[in-house]
Formats: C-alpha cells, sequence, structure tokens
C-alpha cells in the first residue's frame, strides 16, 4: 500500500478498537461495514497493519480464547481471529494526533470518508477545516471536468458526454452537501461561543 493509504488504514484500525477490542476477523467486518473505502480490503493488509501498530506499541494482543470458545471461532473465522486487539495507552495518544490532522491527506478521496466516519471523535475546528478543504478540493475539481467538457464537447460521442455529465453532477452533488455540513458546524459553533458568553 502507498503511504497514504497505510496511514489511512491506520487511523481506522485505531479508530475502531478506540470503541471496543476485537478480533481481526470482527476488525475486518467493521472495517468492510463503516467505511465504504475499504470494501477490498483484505487480510492481505489488515494483518502488516495489525503487526506494524503493535510492534510500535499502539495495540496489544489478547490471549487466545479458551478451547470451548476457540472451536467456535475457529469454524467461523479461522485460528488467527482467537487474537484479540485492543488499543494501549499510546495508540489512544496517537489516534488522538491522527484525528487533529485536517490537512489535505484528509481531503482526498481515501483520507476524507475515513477521517468523516471519526468526527464524533474529531474537535470541531478540525472537522471544520477538514469539510472546507474537501470542499476546495472538490471545486478544483470542478472545474477542471467543466473544462475537459467544454474541449471535448464536439470531439467525443454522446456516452462519454454523458460520462462527463454524470462525473460533473457527482462532484457538484458532494459540493452541495458540504456546503450543507459547514453551515451546520459554523452554526453550532455560534451556539457554543454564546453559551460560553452567557456562562462568563
Amino acid at each position: 500500500m502507498g503511504r497514504n493509504r497505510s496511514g489511512v488504514l491506520e487511523l481506522a484500525v485505531l479508530g475502531l478498537l478506540n470503541g471496543t477490542p476485537m478480533h481481526g476477523y470482527e476488525l475486518r467486518k467493521r472495517l468492510y461495514t463503516v467505511l465504504g473505502a475499504f470494501r477490498a480490503l483484505s487480510y492481505g493488509s489488515l494483518y502488516p497493519c495489525l503487526h506494524e501498530l503493535q510492534a510500535a506499541g499502539l495495540i496489544t494482543e489478547d490471549e487466545p480464547e479458551s478451547q470451548a470458545q476457540a472451536g467456535t471461532a475457529r469454524a467461523r473465522a479461522g485460528r488467527r481471529s482467537l487474537k484479540v486487539y485492543r488499543l494501549t495507552a499510546d495508540g489512544k495518544e496517537r489516534l488522538q494526533e491522527l484525528l487533529g490532522e485536517g490537512g489535505p491527506s484528509a481531503w482526498e478521496d481515501d483520507g476524507f470518508g475515513v477521517h468523516f466516519a471519526f468526527f464524533g471523535q474529531t474537535r470541531a475546528d478540525v472537522r471544520l477545516r477538514i469539510l472546507e478543504g474537501r470542499r476546495s478540493r472538490l471545486e478544483e475539481r470542478t472545474e477542471a471536468i467543466r473544462s475537459a467538457f467544454s474541449r471535448t464537447m464536439g470531439r467525443v460521442d454522446s456516452y462519454t458526454l454523458e460520462l462527463h455529465r454524470h462525473g460533473l453532477e457527482s462532484v457538484e452533488r458532494e459540493v452541495r452537501w458540504l456546503n450543507e455540513l459547514i453551515a451546520s458546524e459554523r452554526q453550532a459553533g455560534g451556539h457554543d461561543n454564546i453559551s460560553e458568553k452567557e456562562s462568563s
């Protein structure tokens, strides 16, 4: 995996383990269902990540379950699923560092979805920075698509034009969604400021 992709996976794993300790099998299922960006994730990428996090002291591995429990778990998910992973104190600290990063890597397609999935654990100012950064990135993409659309209009068939139009509409729809989220975040921040003034 590329560097950015592995960083996104680190955030996803630490964020999910922050909620509850999990078997590797359970963790993989959560990555599939909660984080759409990881639908193609396999044990081939998850387990090396878990081993790296463990070597760095960010997660720890509990003892295997009892033999009675092991039989059911082994039939369901294979021997490796018996290992239960949980965050260490250093892991919780590292997660907070990752959640505090609101720069360009959090605006890109891979990073944004994962950061957004953990917005409930993220500071309000970082959430707003990520949303505004994502919107800025998509506005740039919109201009690029419109430019390509106008250049190729007379040289491609109707199906290619429809594909361009579909791409443009998808980006514009996400920008509208981001505008709504940004407005909500700002309104919530305004209420927080008013509450602080009233209590002082």
